[in-house]
């Protein structure tokens, strides 16, 4: 029986990304059914760990910001472990290979972040771009074929990681689940008023919360609210003025805020939101819209869908599946500013039926059941 499990990660608290969340959600789960997941990750100033949490030493990563590079090296403190689980390949992964060669148990790597993706960021010439990412491919096959078992947070993830990373070992497809009882509908009356955005009714919100990054594609948002009161307004969709908020950071956001200037419509940056706000970030929503083409399953999608809150989502990567089209909401065809607005337009049409969809879904997504298929997982190896 699997009881201690050693969970390597580069990225952690008090980052604010999916990967961190998942991880934390899953640690705590874990140790709530009295068994114990240490998690070894990049030190930081701004994070105090508990006794099951490991920091190693680290430096900023240059050409990303944010993120840190941790040294791949095992805590002393991380010991009787029966199963290994990784959460990323590079840096602080390393340690997590050395790990179960030096223990002999089971590596169980997760597929968090298609890293090819991020070649343009480290590359200034769209060749240089395309060899980067078949180097960058060609690793992470490498590393994905010392494990075990290959996780992906859902099935397009993993016909990803089968037909382009082409890895040999097993590959699994299971949700990173979603803490039911947290997210779900709650009265957003309190965080309408503290950021000044009018009661339920006097405004039409359309949201995205998460990281700012150019990968997400969120320029496409601005592009599709830009001019559409002039186009839809008046109708029964568009009833209200519609405002455009913005929660969370990244490196885009500066960029976003000169382009939301320029554009007809009212838009709002809130920052970073404490996570205890987010059930009521997306209750105050009418739509969530996600334009990233780059999920491995799009997190705060079915976070807000937990709330009630339909998702207009680019038909691209993990989002084709994540959004169940014309149940939680509508796809929208990738690149297509025109139809990402009239996509907008028809889930505030059918917010009503599309609310009802999201929380009849809510038991499938629950992490209370993703925990005890990776108790299984765990156990099998």
């Amino acid at each position: 029986m699997a009881q201690q499990v050693a969970a390597f990660t580069d990225t952690y608290l008090p980052t604010v990304n999916g990967v961190t969340y998942t991880i934390k959600s899953w640690r705590d789960r874990w140790q709530q059914l009295g068994r114990r997941m240490d998690v070894v990750f990049p030190k930081t100033r701004r994070y105090d760990p508990t006794p099951t949490e490991f920091p190693v030493r680290s430096v900023p990563f240059p050409l990303y910001d944010g993120y840190r590079l941790g040294t791949p090296r095992i805590p002393s403190g991380v010991t009787d472990v029966d199963v290994v689980h990784a959460h990323t390949p590079f840096a602080v992964g390393l340690a997590a290979l050395r790990l179960k060669r030096r223990a002999d148990v089971p590596l169980v790597a997760s597929y968090h972040t298609p890293s090819g993706e991020y070649a343009p960021y480290l590359s200034p010439s769209r060749h240089l771009t395309s060899s980067l990412r078949a180097v960058t491919e060609a690793y992470e096959r490498w590393f994905y074929d010392q494990a075990d078992l290959v996780l992906t947070p859902s099935i397009t993830t993993r016909q990803h990681v089968l037909d382009t990373i082409d890895v040999s070992t097993p590959v699994r497809a299971i949700s990173n689940g979603v803490d039911v009882e947290f997210f779900r509908p709650v009265d957003a009356t309190d965080f309408r008023r503290r950021y000044d955005l009018g009661l339920e009714g006097e405004r039409t919100l359309v949201g995205y919360t998460g990281r700012h990054g150019y990968e997400k594609e969120l320029t496409d948002l601005l592009a599709a609210v830009d001019g559409l009161e002039r186009e839809f307004g008046g109708t029964a969709a568009v009833a209200a003025d519609i405002t455009v908020v913005f929660g969370g950071d990244g490196p885009a956001r500066a960029d976003l805020e000169e382009r939301a200037e320029g554009i007809d419509a009212d838009v709002r940056f809130l920052g970073f939101l404490d996570r205890e706000e987010l059930p009521a970030f997306y209750s105050a929503l009418d739509v969530f819209a996600f334009p990233s083409p780059v999920e491995t399953q799009g997190l705060v999608a079915l976070e807000a869908n937990a709330c009630g809150t339909p998702v207009v989502g680019v038909d691209s990567g993990a989002l084709s599946e994540t959004v169940v089209d014309d149940v939680t909401g509508y796809n929208y065809r990738e690149g297509d500013v025109a139809d990402f607005r009239r996509s907008i337009v028809a889930a505030l049409d059918e917010q009503g039926r599309l609310e009802a969809g999201c929380l009849e879904r809510r038991s499938e997504v629950d992490i209370a059941t993703v925990i005890e298929q990776l108790r299984g997982i765990y156990e099998g190896l």
